[in-house]
């Protein structure tokens, strides 16, 4: 069951640039099933599976987005600074782990309460500069005791959590999820080619580590494993966001209004055909906003063709992101009989 990686995953913390706990679960899950590992300056994590002279990159970012110790004030409070695309409300009043040089410390973030605000205050969003982290601590000096300084990472803390039926919720399923897919398609894939499964970092801050490990592989294709939003739920219209839950993993022919990604149409037909001959529910995605390591892996060398292969993720970028385990088996499927043959090039 894939559950059960998905908890293994989400509950472990690994920030962008901070993200060896995760690589230590893959390598764990993958030992003895790949013919190598190799890891780069940047941390990205190839796990090869070899064959034939045709490679097929897959990429799954394993950070999270996360804050990081800006300044210590002297009463012991602490300022941070956002690393990803966090929405300050989101981030008000939730607990969190600093990952400290002497283990971690749990605090909860702060800010000036409802009941003293001003009128035209209540009115306006939260801001992260206006958040602080309280760890317990009465001074500077005692929050350095602990071993948290400036520049020390730090998670929300949040278990994973099954709801009704195959759906569950965690933190980081962005893009945790895309990592389960990869670990288990390289567990069960039987491929006459090379198969690079990439685990990356630094998607949340600019698509860094695909861009690297991309450059450095120089694939034939790319699939990049990821979460899509989906418009099946209160505050958001179908015609914003085609895609439901239950209903099959994406393939995402554009991203950001084709700012990103015009998804190769080969790598289209190839999923898409597998899909259709094993069936296995699928959806197609032509998407406004936000991008995958797809949109960058496809800008490298020559020219890779490449395609997102998402999951549907409500309330990303939240500690309570919310996916179809069903959704994830099926991606898991597509995947591995994909890689059974290669696109039509």
């Amino acid at each position: 069951m894939v559950k059960e990686l998905l908890r293994k995953l989400s509950d472990a913390h690994g920030v962008s640039s901070s993200e060896g706990s995760i690589r230590d679960i893959v390598r764990a899950e993958l030992a003895g099933v790949v013919d190598e590992f190799r890891e780069d300056t940047m941390g990205n994590l190839v796990a090869v599976k070899r064959g034939g002279d045709f490679s097929i990159m897959i990429a799954a970012h394993m950070d999270e987005i996360g804050l990081m110790v800006q300044y210590i004030d002297e009463k012991g409070f602490i300022r941070v600074v956002p690393i990803g695309g966090w929405y300050g409300p989101v981030l008000y009043c939730q607990r969190v782990i600093l990952h400290g040089k002497n283990g971690p410390v749990m605090g909860v973030l702060g800010a000036k309460p409802p009941h003293v605000m001003k009128e035209d205050e209540r009115k306006k969003e939260i801001k992260i500069e206006n958040m602080f982290v309280d760890v317990g601590a009465t001074s500077e000096e005692e929050v350095k005791n602990l071993g948290i300084e400036i520049g020390t990472p730090i998670t929300i803390d949040r278990e994973f959590t099954e709801l009704a039926g195959t759906r569950i919720t965690g933190k980081a399923l962005d893009n945790r999820v895309g990592v389960a897919m990869l670990i288990r398609a390289l567990q069960q894939a039987d491929s006459p080619h090379t198969i690079y499964g990439v685990f990356t970092v630094q998607e949340e801050l600019g698509l860094k580590g695909a861009k690297v490990s991309a450059y450095s592989l120089n694939p034939d294709c790319a699939i990049a494993t990821d979460v899509t939003i989906p418009g099946d739920h209160p505050g958001i219209e179908k015609k914003d966001a085609s895609v439901e839950m239950g209903k099959g993993p994406v393939l995402v022919l554009v991203s950001a209004s084709g700012r990103g990604l015009m998804a190769d149409p080969r790598m289209t037909a190839w999923l898409r055909e597998t899909a259709e001959k094993n069936d296995i529910p699928c959806q197609i995605e032509v998407g406004t906003g936000g991008n995958t390591d797809a949109t960058i892996i496809h800008l490298e060398r020559g020219g890779i063709p490449s395609i997102p292969l998402s999951i549907a993720a409500r309330y990303i970028h939240s500690p309570v992101e919310v996916v179809d385990a069903a959704d994830v088996e099926a991606g898991i499927r597509l995947l591995v009989e994909a890689l059974k043959g290669k696109p039509a090039f």
